[in-house]
This record gives structure tokens, C-alpha cells and sequence, in this order.
């Protein structure tokens, strides 16, 4: 165990670069180029999917889980240079998407207390253990820092790992949390001492915040964009596709 209390992983030689290897000799990789590890933090021990080389980074899957697409798009990150830490949170990884799957999947997460889907102002406690991940995603990576990529229900935990100095690109795809209109519609998804460390860094290391969803997009309204360059100034980057009908694109 390190200082933290996370579990340390061992290491291995592959694509030119610097990959954990697995902890028990009888487990075996689920995911085509990718390694499976148990990593544990403050007693939750999850999966990760580790492939690649180069600096870190986090790639959180959408609902309801590690889809097809979302080890697509991870395999897209390890060929342009990083290494990828791909937590599996929910769902079953390398399971087809499908509407029994997604409730299967989103029914016990939108009431999970780990997640705190509907909450305003609070930090999910299940950041706790990604921001442990991230830490030591550095460690054993090295370089500048890390970078993480939410994606819809987990668009938003980007945001919120961004209080570790070792955030370096936080990518907000399609924010979804909290779930609600009114006020929930404007809500970040963390508390407001997260948010001020979050503007401070902003601030004092130019943090940089990419945002992204699309205009008809009922779970990701317009105020939650309009909250985030309240907030951030120009350290945030939002990107708005147009998805109404008849667009050009």
C-alpha cells in the first residue's frame, strides 16, 4: 500500500512505454490491448482497464457502462500517445448497449449514494476514489499530468477531479449530472468548495476546461454551459452542436 492507502500496481514494458501489470497471475485481460487490475481506495476496490503508453489518461465511460464504442474511443487515445485508465464504474465491460442493459445499469446508479445523481452543490463520493486514480495514474506515468475524459452520466467527474493539481485536461462530454430541471439545470455537480479550488486553479496554473453537447440535448440544458463561463472565464472552452432538426450537420 502507498501513503494514500491505494493500492500499487506493478510495472511492464509494452508500446514503448511504461504499463502497470497485473497484480493476480490468474487474472487475464478482458479487452483486447487492454491489462484488467483491481485498484482499491479507501476500502472500494473497482476494476480499471490499463493499455497504452505515455502520460494518463482517465476515461470514464458513459451508461450504461464500457461499451463497444467507449473501448473504441479509448483505443483512439492510446494511438494518439497516452496511456489510458479506463475505471469500470457500472455496467459490464465489453457488453453491447441496449434498453434493457441501460436500465439494467442506470436505475441503480441515478440512486446510488455513491453518485448522488440528483443532489445539488455536493461532490459525488465515488470522485474521491477517481481522484486517487488519478494520482496514482501519475505516479506511474509521469509526465506534465493527467487528463481525464467524462462522457454523459460521468461528464461532469472531470470537473470535480480537477481540485488535484495532477488534472491537467479535463474534458466535460455532454455533463448530465445533477439529473432535474430548475435549479439542478445550472448545477456543476460539486460542492462550492470544490468549485472555488477548482476557479483557483483555473486561475493560478491556467487550467483549461473543455465542454461539449449537443443543443437538443435535454440532460445537458444550456444553463449548465452558462454556469460554467460564469464561472471560469475563458479557461472555459465550450463547444455547442447544433441537433436540431434540419441542421447541416
Amino acid at each position: 500500500m502507498s501513503r494514500s492507502g491505494v493500492e500499487v500496481w506493478g510495472r511492464s514494458e509494452a508500446r514503448g512505454g511504461t504499463v502497470p501489470a497485473v497484480t493476480d497471475a490468474a487474472a487475464a485481460p478482458t479487452i483486447d490491448g487492454f491489462v484488467e487490475e483491481p485498484f482499491t481506495f479507501a476500502g472500494r476496490t473497482r476494476r480499471v482497464f490499463v493499455g497504452g503508453g505515455g502520460p494518463a489518461v482517465i476515461v470514464m465511460a458513459e451508461m450504461p457502462g464500457i461499451t463497444p464504442r467507449v473501448i473504441a474511443f479509448a483505443r483512439r487515445v492510446v494511438d494518439a500517445g497516452f496511456t489510458v485508465f479506463m475505471p469500470s464504474l457500472f455496467g459490464t465491460p465489453g457488453r453491447k448497449i441496449s434498453a434493457g442493459y441501460m436500465a439494467e445499469s442506470l436505475i441503480p446508479a441515478c440512486v446510488s449514494k455513491e453518485f448522488t445523481a440528483f443532489a445539488t452543490r455536493t461532490t459525488p463520493p465515488a470522485i474521491d476514489w477517481l481522484r486517487a486514480l488519478a494520482r496514482e495514474a501519475h505516479e506511474r506515468c509521469g509526465g506534465p499530468g493527467v487528463g481525464a475524459v467524462g462522457m454523459c452520466f460521468t461528464g461532469g467527474f472531470a470537473l470535480a477531479m480537477s481540485t488535484e493539481p495532477e488534472m491537467l485536461a479535463p474534458v466535460l462530454s455532454q455533463p448530465s449530472l445533477p439529473i432535474g430541471p430548475g435549479r439542478r439545470a445550472a448545477d456543476l455537480g460539486l460542492s462550492d468548495r470544490d468549485l472555488l479550488r477548482v476557479k483557483e486553479r483555473a486561475e493560478a496554473d491556467d487550467l483549461c476546461v473543455l465542454g461539449l453537447r449537443f443543443t437538443g440535448d435535454r440532460l445537458v440544458p444550456p444553463q449548465r454551459f452558462a454556469s460554467l463561463r460564469r464561472e471560469l472565464g475563458e479557461n472555459f472552452i465550450g463547444v455547442e452542436i447544433d441537433s436540431s432538426a434540419g441542421n447541416p450537420w
